[in-house]
């Protein structure tokens, strides 16, 4: 399962965001540094609103959406990376996600303390990024002299310390790993070190209410900051989602189109990840139940069957598939039938956004 992780200095807002995008959340949101300390796990529902209407379709039972998991982690602090602020506990926990998503704050308030004593994003964000390269740094530098010393016995280490040797002078320079060139097989060497930096990032720039539809100057920075790295950025407002999560379903389109948003924070926040991971949806329904499974963009159709279950992959057959705009232009499976939108699909085919999908396979 897809897991996403809440970095940030303390007071930015994690907690806050944290607990109302997931609803059961039991995080405590305070005005003091530290209040999480454990990190709060939560697992959401990954919007979609194209699930209700294939289940219309299909007279489906139940509905079931593909889940995420958010990690609300402790605020870091100047000095993390030698432990100041639990930070080496902390860090522990960003190393096993898939997923940064760094809230920055974006917001004035004289009521809620700043570390720094004052609103400024990209200092912030340089205060993060610099603890976790200064982090990866060192446990490059420890991987880095291990295998060289392996590389008496083992030819193929030679391919981990290209990779270290090519990281290692940029987090020096406090860039990120995720920025350094890697070929394929030095990408797959250092995949079990974690490094912090080598995972994609999404900037939460976190704003007022009255700022939501239309952003700030601060947000502006955080802007042109991440399209210089290539990261995304989301701009939400935690005091909305807080509101949000109080009202009943139906009224919280109008109170988002009240303040000129188009979406909640949850749907953007999942949406920037999705495509900064490389991932799309397809469907699978029925009378029983209709679907939402998360793919890597590119799988096969025999990959994508083996995400339900190991053995649909190792004995696919072939898949019925059908575009889920042209089952919901027909309005039935035999309508798209009917008109040879239904296609048998092998081996090789690749699955696009949006597929409707039935397996066929021999346990």
């Amino acid at each position: 399962m897809l897991r996403a992780g809440n970095v940030g200095l303390p007071n930015v807002g994690k907690s806050t965001l944290f607990n109302a995008v997931v609803a059961n959340a039991k995080a405590q949101a305070a005005n003091f540094p530290f209040c999480t300390i454990e990190p709060n796990v939560g697992m959401v529902a990954v919007p979609d609103d194209r699930l209700e209407v294939l289940a219309k379709i299909s007279g489906s039972a139940d509905i079931l959406p593909a889940r995420m998991e958010f990690v609300d982690i402790a605020g870091l602090v100047k000095g993390a990376s030698k432990g100041e602020g639990l930070g080496n506990q902390f860090l522990a926990n960003i190393r096993e996600v898939d997923a940064i998503v760094h809230v920055v704050r974006c917001f004035e308030n004289d009521d809620i303390i700043h570390v720094s004593g004052s609103v400024d994003a990209l200092r912030d964000i340089e205060v993060i990024n610099i603890e976790l390269a200064l982090a990866d740094m060192a446990s490059a530098e420890k991987r880095l002299e291990r295998a060289r010393k392996e590389l008496r016995t083992k030819k193929e280490a030679q391919i981990e310390i290209d990779a270290l040797e090519k990281i290692l002078p940029a987090l020096n320079d406090g860039r990120p790993a995720r920025l350094v060139p890697l070929t394929e097989d030095e990408a797959l060497s250092i995949k079990g070190l974690g490094l912090m930096t080598l995972k994609p990032i999404i900037y939460a720039a976190n704003v007022s209410e009255s700022d939501l539809a239309t952003g700030n100057a601060e947000v502006e920075k955080v802007k042109k900051f991440a399209a210089a790295e290539g990261s995304e950025v989301v701009v939400i407002s935690a005091q909305v989602e807080s509101e949000l999560i109080e009202l009943p379903e139906e009224d919280r389109a109008e109170f988002l189109e009240s303040l000129g948003a188009k979406e909640g924070g949850l749907k953007s926040l999942i949406r920037a990840t999705y495509h900064l991971l490389g991932l799309q949806t397809y469907f699978t329904t029925g009378p029983k139940e209709t679907r939402a499974w998360t793919i890597h963009q590119g799988m096969t159709a025999p990959q994508a069957a083996g995400v339900i279950h190991s053995d649909f992959e190792r004995g696919f057959i072939r898949a019925e598939t059908v575009a889920y705009n042209d089952l919901v232009t027909n309005g039935s499976m035999a309508a798209a039938k009917e008109k040879g939108l239904v296609r048998s699909e092998g081996r090789d085919y690749v699955v696009a956004e949006g597929d409707v999908m039935l397996f066929r396979f021999n346990v």
